[in-house]
């Protein structure tokens, strides 16, 4: 089953990604800038602290790409509209990057937090499936040459990886673990000092629009890829 897109929706998302590449920039390097230079350090950790700029919105956009990614997969078993194929396909190696960085900041923030750069604790074992996960999604579409028995197969493994989502969400209340809970569980009282949040919410939103960027731009070329699938079959 092929996707009917009109040409112009290409090239809109073609014309748009060079405003949103630059507006990913702007907002990485103000983020980076507060982060670095204008956030205090850490009355305990120090500036190791720091990590967690780059730590926090890597592990909370992990967590929602696959969301996205398993709620895609459902609505494709449920309609069989081969669109919400094309938006799993375009955030699930976004996903991958997000939880590759949480994994590698969580490492180096733990080393001189912990002592160790890695302890098999419920928050770190759980994001290292997921990790995996996303993994095995991107291989199942590039194994299986057949899409319709690709499409199925991973789309199941995504839905029943969604179980892991919250386990890893609520793995810190489950267990006792070395992982610190949660800092802003309320936006109205967030355990976490303003001059460190205002950095935190940058980054987060620089990260929204890597998201986004990126998502588009794969987004458009797997449209592109089915395309000439579709060509080539005629």
């Amino acid at each position: 089953m092929y996707i009917k897109i009109k040409n112009n929706h290409i090239e809109f998302i073609k014309s748009a990604n060079p405003y949103l590449i630059f507006a990913t920039i702007f907002a990485f390097v103000i983020g980076l800038y507060y982060s670095l230079f204008q956030s205090p350090p850490d009355y305990i950790q120090g500036d190791s602290m720091r990590i967690m700029y780059i730590h926090v919105p890597s592990a909370w956009f992990a967590l929602m790409t696959y969301s996205i990614l398993a709620g895609s997969c459902v609505l494709w078993f449920i309609t069989r509209n081969p669109l919400f194929n094309v938006v799993a396909r375009s955030i699930a190696q976004v996903g991958m990057v997000f939880t590759l960085m949480s994994l590698i900041t969580g490492s180096i923030w733990g080393k001189p937090t912990w002592g160790v750069w890695w302890v098999w604790d419920a928050r770190l074992t759980s994001m290292l499936i997921l990790f995996f996960l996303y993994i095995a999604y991107i291989f199942l579409w590039q194994a299986i040459s057949n899409k319709e028995l690709a499409s199925k197969i991973s789309a199941a493994l995504a839905i029943i990886g969604f179980i892991n989502i919250p386990v890893i969400k609520f793995s810190v209340d489950w267990w006792n673990t070395l992982h610190q809970p949660a800092s802003i569980s309320k936006l109205s009282a967030p355990s976490i000092d303003v001059s460190m949040l205002i950095p935190l919410f940058i980054m987060t939103a620089a990260c929204f629009l890597f998201l986004v960027t990126v998502s588009l731009i794969r987004f458009r070329l797997v449209l592109i890829e089915n395309k000439m699938l579709r060509t080539s079959s005629l």
